[in-house]
């Protein structure tokens, strides 16, 4: 089983609307967190602590003072949830993991060997994955995950939870000489569709199942809702070319995994989370899954005359959550829809519908 959280952005690109609609396409899907600190957590844990909860607001993007720290991802034992993480739960049920990018620091060049503060993780991490870094492209890391699956086929077996992380469609706004916002989405897609073509055509797909969602919606102006995002469930067993409107969150999406790793949930929040069951169906195609190749040019750069620009110079970029939100996101929907198009208002709706009596298209 694979779990790979992106990061943030607000549409979807060519080849994940194609394995949306090969495999299982999710409408009504919602993350439970607000920003990177919290979402990590929750995609991790199913819970956000206090301490993390409190402490993101003041070292997040427009908060300016530099005195507090990003409070999530190990950084701080304090951010510990009571029941843990998604490895803890799956060293409790004896289920073998490997984080790819997950809760790890980057050394400080891309062939230095990365690091965590977590002791559960130690030896279970892959230190040549490089976690995030926005002048690190995506099918890099899609190419170092592919070659250690190619390992595991050669030794029999591969981990049966993997964590992989894939941060480029966080993107660097049009800060000048940096890969643009579309570059940026079309390398995540070309990543993320190279590994589960990957996957689809190693010995193990017929035993696989691939949950993709991002961390956070990063106050997306989603139509619906901003906690609204995208979300995939990508398996032999899915129920293909169909439309499921259950309300689903990144809970329920862990209440899934641990279902069928018969893991124990980690909080109330996972524990009682509405499972993906509609997403699947009992009778497997194992028809492998061929990758779709970007028309956009995955090297194309801002100019230092492109729609903010000067404040994309200004915003941090090293690190989750040192960007603001807004400022980010006004800057790459201007990029991607035209200067002159003025983004939406974020919309907090609350969840407008419940499905699937909704809709559910088969």
């Amino acid at each position: 089983m694979l779990f790979a959280p992106r990061h943030d952005f607000f549409s979807l690109d060519a080849g994940a609307l194609k394995l949306a609609r090969e495999f299982v396409l999710l409408d009504n899907f919602y993350v439970e967190s607000e920003v990177s600190a919290d979402g990590h957590e929750w995609s991790m844990a199913a819970y956000a602590t206090d301490y993390v909860e409190k402490f993101w607001p003041l070292s997040y993007g427009h908060n300016k003072s530099k005195k507090f720290a990003y409070p999530s991802e190990g950084h701080f034992p304090i951010a510990t949830p009571a029941g843990g993480y998604l490895w803890d739960s799956a060293l409790a049920a004896g289920v073998s993991f490997r984080s790819y990018g997950e809760f790890v620091q980057n050394g400080k060049r891309p062939e230095d060997p990365c690091k965590t503060r977590l002791k559960s993780l130690e030896g279970r991490f892959d230190p040549l994955f490089r976690s995030f870094d926005m002048d690190y492209p995506d099918v890099k890391r899609a190419e170092r995950f592919i070659s250690e699956l190619r390992r595991f086929e050669k030794e029999g077996e591969m981990p049966r939870l993997q964590i992989v992380r894939l941060p480029q469609d966080h993107t660097s706004g049009t800060a000048p000489g940096k890969w643009t916002p579309t570059a940026c989405m079309a390398d995540n897609d070309l990543a993320l569709g190279r590994l589960v073509e990957a996957v689809s055509k190693s010995k193990f797909w017929s035993s696989t199942a691939i949950f993709v969602v991002e961390d956070d919606a990063q106050n997306g102006p989603d139509h619906i809702d901003a906690h609204r995002t995208v979300a995939l469930a990508i398996s032999p067993y899915s129920r293909k070319v169909g439309v499921d409107s259950t309300m689903y969150s990144t809970s329920s999406m862990l209440r899934t995994m641990e279902l069928i790793l018969g893991m124990r949930p980690m909080s109330q929040f996972d524990a009682a989370a509405t499972p993906m069951y509609r997403c699947f169906h009992p009778d497997a195609d194992a028809k492998p899954y061929n990758a779709v190749i970007p028309e956009t040019d995955l090297n194309a750069l801002n100019t230092k005359l492109a729609w903010g620009a000067s404040k994309s110079r200004k915003l941090n970029f090293r690190r989750e959550d040192a960007a603001d939100d807004l400022v980010l996101n006004e800057i790459i929907w201007r990029s991607v829809r035209g200067p002159s198009s003025k983004m939406p208002a974020p919309i907090r709706a609350a969840f407008v519908f419940t499905g699937p009596a909704g809709r559910d298209d088969d």
